[in-house]
């Protein structure tokens, strides 16, 4: 290099001795100006290979683009400029040195590449380019160093020696200034994008390489979740890339071809032939798969995702290691007083330097493998669901739903939770050799004492963690039992008040729960173990270490910089060795997860060829030739030896015994069955009407169209042929109504007829309804098959295949098929049949005898002699034996009562004037108008109350009383002492670094280990008490807090049972006393160790260095300002990411249930359209909260990095005054805020988000109670009531406050050992009578006397337990399962006398 520049490359005496450093000329015009083109020529080929697959659209010449054009090529011209001067000084008998040839040529050569580059990006749609933003910052980083070096040097001669060159290199350096200035601009959005243009884009699209670096992109979002709460519209779309459809393509392409390969292989291997090269590579390697591997498909699709994320954690795990030597060199220039003093500074700068590279790479790390778990959950769920509606009813088998459930949820979970963990396995070893690598060269062999005592911990930890699952195993059956039992109560809660049980059960559930405590206490107490190992075990090694090293060999001397330095690294080590158990474990759980997924996607499919839907004998809609089918292979056949023939347009009835195969041959017809043999052709479209009725969780109308566009005239006509329309007007929202889960706020029959409905809308070719009018009333199904299925029905000219027991709709029938035992016994017209005396006349003799009941009863009714009779008849269907609506649901049982009474007024208004209650048809717009005023004047179950912005202190407040108040102030203390005692033991140690050395060696080692080590053991013991105590104070708090929520549930009147949902009050004993009981309590431990460490850097830098004082103050003002931008808006995208989790469970759960529906129907894919985008509102709140995450981490580091510099700067300003071991004491401690500082801010969001489940427990130990169990003082005499005399005067009751009367100015007396009927229509308010009897309605006015006793003086519990009664609804899940002698006792009393 000498010989090129013509000049010395190096001079240590001119660079690094000196206290005005500069380079030598040489060095500046070679390697200096050479590092930007180095850098540029070696990411070219990258970054042309990513461009050559990511396009986005093409973007116009705008001013921006001209001026960094302009920039590049003056800057080429620039550079070109200088190598034609040099060619003119070698002409003109000059000697320019080489590097003048070189470098012009370099720097020329790689600006063209450069300008090239900048329109290479404008046509490829690229708005900024990070890779040039690079090159720009480099070449001006590397251009500052000749600016001040020519400076000075014309400053020192008095006059410029090369006027030409010093003129280029500035004009150069203020084209590559104004270039690097230009590059932050992004350019305008592409033209002719292939991206989807969405309303609201996520702005990482469109932003600027700085602001993608930086995440400040985010910051907008941020803002506004300060500014008000966030909503679903608030959320960014997902980028094509990340959309389910496009994630899901890419991971079931790779399981077809791995299944496809596999197939062949085991041909290949059956019939013996050789395995091609591809397959065998395919397949992993192994020879004999017994079936694909999912893995394999899982790193084919994520492979180079899973590369990046390695290569950038290697990045930042090589750059974690800089600061420890960087911390060294700081130490040895301020234990150094000739050192030049621009040495701290430039070590000071660095420091930062690289905690910000550090910060930015594992930001973006963390960013970049969070979003890549994200689409690996996202394909996981899409393939399992796609997979789910083409299983084979033999999967079905050993896959239930909830199990299939299960895979989407925990299993998917599971992979997702491990993704960002997979890179520890390259990582882990990394950090552990870098580590013992700097640390033997510190230390020498003393480091094996320290890194064996870490190892030997490490079995230590995985005991304790083993018992502690084994606890909550345990645990985890108790809570099951006791939310089972919760459950259990709140269904039959009225039964429970009816009887008094409630002690009994209160007993029972408290028992379960203590039990439930003593098991969490133990848990609590094993953490607390760990925790004290936690804090330990740094001290211990490094204790362990010094000592074994100043006692070796006594010439070996510790001092500041292999104390502190050491402690840096053992600090750095201790992650990945703590880290690695619960990668192993997670391994371990993802291997079990893995294994589920994988035998799933193997299992057998419904095969689609199974029925021919394209070939069929002419003027026929169903062929079956010799057919015989099973459900499973390894089951007999269920049908066998079929030929059926179904003409066009034919009605034909299925008949035969029950088991005979009727629904099974409705399932052949669909392909649901597995086909042994034979032929089944179809023709056109099928609408298919399964025997239980398959309803969504949609609005009413939702459900009829399933899909298809709303045409009124159609769907009015499908309704009023099904008999619905009755229906809509005594539904809340009319067809706008939400149905629920499995249609539970609809009857039996509704259920049936809105399925109905849905077939006849879709106007189908054919249609299977297997039985459809066995859900009916008699007379409802007559309607259904007159106006429907009949000859004269909305279907009359379609060919209907129906399966019925119905014997009188037979005559009407075109085509009777008769089964018994799976085979076909006979097939004709009705008069046929009849005339054979075959298996169909015994048919109708078994079957006869029922269907005469059902005539004379409909016989016995008078003649419906309008068409508003009829409709009556059809709404009563609707609140018939048949509904679903029993006393186990009080809110639907509330709805149904509701009907019976508007009923009741119609039919009431009806006979005081003579005549039918007229209606008048509603217009649409008055009926919507009406529904929404129904809605808001009638809801029964009002919306749950969310919580929007801040948690109030009182609701801390409330848990600190809860845990007890001295508790709280302990942990505190206890807290504060074992902050003092860790800075107290690296103050010690900081001291014993400074001690002064006689011969070369330091005395009283033994007096500074003993020290040291009790400083850390205390330190320890103090973190292990504030742990335990923690545990005690919050088991307590758990244990008062469910116990006032149970109290007060079981003292709540009925009437809040009835406008509660039950999930909602069991949601409050499971999911909220679970993060009362489990999870505040480690959030507060670690909030507490976050805030404490926190405080102890401070005080550490401040007493160091108290000119840090000055910096404290913005940067806390920074840290808040960020910390309440964050949890403001982390709080709304945890909500948001939690309400839309829901639904993608419960749309699967309802696919996998109505599959066969959804086949019959052909809307697999609309189905798998509307999972995906249920996934995809999920994914777009859950990639909003990471990106909020990485955000915070972005700032709050900043933070950290700056508390670095600011400690390492005023330690270098500072030098005179600071010791080493002070200086080391200082900056280890600021190398650790960092993350401290973002664990803070994440903990404190957190803890806001979970101390919702005390303020939701609070809420519901508040309500209002109803009257007292026992009223001492006023007790009824014993034996009461002896004659039983019953007395009402003047009674008038309601249900609830603000409804009307159901029982108004009632009066009446009945004597004892008198029977008395009680009679009346639906609605009347008999029910209402016993109630209040047992004072579960409270009365508005007048009294009720028991034996002239007024029941309303004396306690409930003293009139219900002296009082009997067997519901009209039973309760069978309340109580018959329990141990109570009394239970038992009363059980066996209602049954005799039932």
């Amino acid at each position: 290099m000498d010989a090129l520049c013509g000049s010395k490359f190096w001079d240590s005496n001119l660079s690094v001795h000196t206290d005005s450093p500069d380079l030598t000329p040489c060095f500046q015009n070679s390697l200096l100006a050479w590092a930007p083109c180095f850098y540029l020529w070696a990411a070219l080929p990258g970054y042309l290979l990513y461009r050559e697959y990511h396009c986005g659209g093409y973007i116009v010449l705008s001013r921006l683009s001209r001026l960094k054009t302009v920039s590049g090529v003056l800057l080429w011209c620039v550079s070109w400029a200088d190598l034609f001067y040099s060619f003119h000084g070698l002409v003109h008998g000059g000697a320019p040195a080489p590097i003048f040839f070189v470098t012009p040529l370099v720097v020329g050569i790689t600006m063209l590449l450069a300008t090239l580059l900048i329109q290479y990006d404008r046509l490829r749609g690229v708005q900024s380019s990070g890779v040039l933003i690079i090159f720009w910052f480099l070449c001006v980083v590397c251009a500052i160093v000749p600016f001040r070096s020519r400076i000075l040097l014309a400053m020192a001669k008095g006059k410029i020696s090369d006027p030409f060159r010093f003129t280029t290199f500035y004009i150069y350096f203020a084209l590559v200034l104004f270039a690097l200035i230009l590059s932050c601009f992004r350019e305008k959005p592409p033209f002719f994008s292939p991206r989807n243009v969405s309303p609201n884009p996520c702005p990482e699209l469109s932003a600027g390489f700085l602001s993608r670096l930086c995440f400040w992109w985010f910051t907008k979002m941020a803002i506004l979740g300060y500014r008000r709460p966030l909503e679903e519209q608030d959320l960014w779309s997902l980028k094509e890339e990340d959309c389910s459809q496009n994630v899901v393509h890419g991971l079931l392409e790779a399981w077809k071809k791995l299944q496809k390969t596999t197939a062949r292989h085991k041909t290949a291997v059956s019939s013996g032939k050789t395995v091609s090269g591809e397959d065998e590579m395919l397949l992993g390697g192994r020879r004999r798969p017994q079936q694909p591997s999912f893995l394999w498909a899982l790193l084919v699709t994520f492979c180079s995702s899973l590369l990046i994320s390695i290569c950038l954690k290697v990045a930042q795990d090589l750059l974690s290691f800089v600061n420890p030597q960087l911390l060294s060199i700081l130490i040895s220039f301020i234990s150094n007083p000739t050192a030049p003093t621009w040495w701290g500074f430039l070590v000071a700068g660095l420091m930062f330097a690289c905690s910000m590279m550090q910060t930015l790479i594992l930001q973006q790390f963390y960013h970049f493998v969070f979003a890549k778990a994200l689409k690996l959950r996202l394909a996981i769920i899409g393939v399992i669901y796609r997979k789910a509606l083409v299983i084979s009813n033999s999967a079905k088998r050993e896959s239930p739903v909830g199990e299939i459930v299960n895979l989407m949820s925990t299993d998917a979970q599971r992979f997702m939770d491990l993704a960002p963990f997979l890179n520890l396995v390259v990582s882990i070893p990394l950090q552990i050799i870098l580590a013992m690598y700097f640390l033997w060269q510190n230390l020498g062999p003393s480091i094996l004492a320290g890194v064996a005592l870490m190892v030997l911990l490490i079995p230590l930890n995985g005991a304790v963690a083993v018992k502690m699952r084994a606890f909550q195993a345990e645990q985890m059956k108790f809570k099951d039992s006791r939310i089972k039992l919760m459950s259990e109560i709140l269904a039959g809660i009225k039964v429970l008040k009816l009887y008094a049980w409630e002690p009994s059960f209160l007993e029972k559930v408290e028992g379960i729960r203590e039990d439930e405590l003593r098991l969490l206490r133990k848990s609590a107490y094993l953490q607390a173990i760990s925790t004290f190992t936690w804090v330990c075990t740094p001290v211990l090694v490094t204790l362990t270490t010094l000592g074994v090293y100043v006692s070796v060999d006594p010439n070996n001397v510790l001092d500041a910089e292999k104390a502190f330095v050491s402690v840096s690294l053992f600090n750095i080590l201790k992650i990945p060795l703590n880290m690695l158990p619960q990668l192993i474990s997670s391994l371990i759980q993802t291997s079990v997860s893995l294994k589920r997924i994988q035998h799933f996607l193997s299992q057998d499919e419904l095969d689609p060829q199974c029925v021919e839907r394209k070939i069929i004998t002419p003027g026929y809609a169903v062929t079956i030739h010799n057919g015989t089918f099973t459900w499973a292979q390894d089951l007999p056949p269920t049908l066998h030896s079929l030929d059926i023939q179904v003409p066009k347009g034919a009605l034909v009835a299925v008949v035969g015994p029950v088991g005979c195969g009727k629904s099974s041959l409705v399932s052949a017809l669909l392909g649901e069955m597995e086909k042994l043999e034979g032929t089944v052709c179809v023709k056109g479209s099928v609408a298919y009407v399964p025997q239980q009725a398959w309803i969504q969780n949609c609005t009413l109308q939702e459900n009829v169209l399933f899909g298809r566009a709303l045409d009124p005239k159609r769907y009015h006509r499908a309704l009023e042929a099904c008999a619905l329309l009755a229906d809509l007007e005594m539904l809340p929202g009319g067809d706008q109504t939400e149905i629920g889960e499995k249609g539970i706020n609809l009857s039996g029959g509704q259920r049936q007829r809105v399925s109905l409905a849905r077939a006849v809308y879709s106007e189908a070719d054919l249609f299977l309804l297997d039985d459809p009018l066995s859900a009916v009333d008699s007379h409802v199904a007559k309607h259904i098959f007159d106006q429907v299925i009949g000859p004269e029905g909305v279907l009359a000219g379609k060919t209907r295949v129906l399966v019925t027991h119905s014997i009188s709709f037979l005559p009407q029938m075109d085509i009777i098929i008769v089964l018994a035992e799976g085979q076909v016994s006979e097939v004709g017209s009705y008069p046929d049949l009849l005339g054979r005396n075959g298996s169909f006349a015994n048919f109708l003799c078994n079957y006869a005898p029922e269907e005469d009941k059902e005539s004379l009863k409909e016989d016995s009714r008078p003649a419906l002699e309008s068409t508003e009779d009829e409709e009556l008849l059809l709404i009563e269907d609707t609140l018939s034996n048949h509904t679903d609506l029993t006393d186990n649901e009080p809110v639907l049982y509330e709805v149904q009562k509701q009907f019976m009474r508007q009923l009741s007024v119609m039919s009431s208004e009806g006979e005081g004037q003579g005549r039918p209650v007229p209606r008048r048809r509603l217009g649409s717009a008055e009926k919507a108008l009406q529904a929404a005023e129904a809605k808001a004047r009638g809801a029964l179950i009002q919306e749950e109350k969310t919580a929007m912005g801040t948690v109030k202190l009182s609701v801390f407040w409330d848990y600190a009383k809860a845990m007890g108040l001295y508790t709280t102030v302990a942990i505190c203390v206890l807290y504060l002492c074992q902050t003092a005692a860790a800075i107290g033991a690296n103050v010690w140690l900081s001291a014993w670094t400074n001690e002064a050395m006689v011969d070369s060696r330091q005395n009283n080692t033994s007096m500074r280990l003993g020290v040291y080590a009790a400083l850390g053991v205390l330190q320890g013991i103090l973190v292990m008490l504030a742990a335990v105590t923690l545990t005690v104070g919050s088991v307590h708090a758990a244990r008062s807090l469910h116990q006032a929520l149970l109290h007060n549930k079981m003292r709540s009147p009925q009437s809040f049972f009835d406008t509660t949902p039950s999930g909602r009050i069991l949601n409050r004993f499971s999911k909220d006393i679970y993060v009362i009981d489990e999870v505040l309590a480690p959030t507060i431990l670690m909030l507490l160790n976050s805030f404490y460490n926190s405080l102890a850097t401070l005080v550490v830098i401040v007493a160091s260095t108290p000119l840090f004082t000055v910096v404290t103050l913005p940067l806390g003002i920074f840290y808040v300002l960020m910390q309440r931008f964050y949890v403001a808006t982390s709080r709304q995208l945890k909500r948001l990411e939690s309400i839309s989790r829901s639904p993608i469970y419960s749309h699967f759960s309802e696919t996998v249930t109505g599959s066969s529906v959804i086949r019959a129907y052909g809307r697999s894919q609309d189905f798998q359209a509307i999972s995906d985008a249920k996934v995809d509102a999920n994914q777009r709140s859950c990639y909003a909260h990471i990106a909020s995450n990485r955000w915070l981490g972005v700032q709050v580091e900043f933070v950290g990095n700056c508390v670095v510099f600011f400690a390492a700067l005023f330690a270098v300003i500072g030098r005179n005054s600071l010791s080493p071991g002070l200086v080391g004491l200082s900056v280890s401690y600021a190398l650790q805020i960092t993350l401290t500082l973002n664990w803070m801010i994440r903990m404190m969001s957190d803890l806001e988000a979970n101390i919702v489940a005390v303020e939701r427990v609070k809420e519901y130990s508040k309500t209002e109670t109803e009257a007292p169990w026992v009223v001492e003082g006023s007790r009824p005499p014993a034996g009461w009531p002896l004659k039983g005399e019953v007395e009402f005067r003047n009674y008038s009751v309601r249900y609830r406050p603000g409804l009307e009367l159901v029982l108004k100015n009632l009066s009446l007396r009945v004597r004892g050992g008198e029977k008395v009927g009680i009679v009346g229509r639906t609605g009347a308010g008999k029910s209402s009578m016993t109630l209040c009897l047992f004072r579960i309605l409270e009365a508005a006015e007048g009294e009720i006397r028991i034996d002239n006793l007024n029941v309303a003086d004396i306690g409930l519990h003293d009139l219900r337990s002296q009082l009997t009664i067997i519901p009209q609804v039973w309760s069978h899940r309340a109580a018959p399962c329990h141990g109570s002698k009394r239970v038992q006792r009363v059980l066996g009393q209602s049954a005799s006398a039932l």
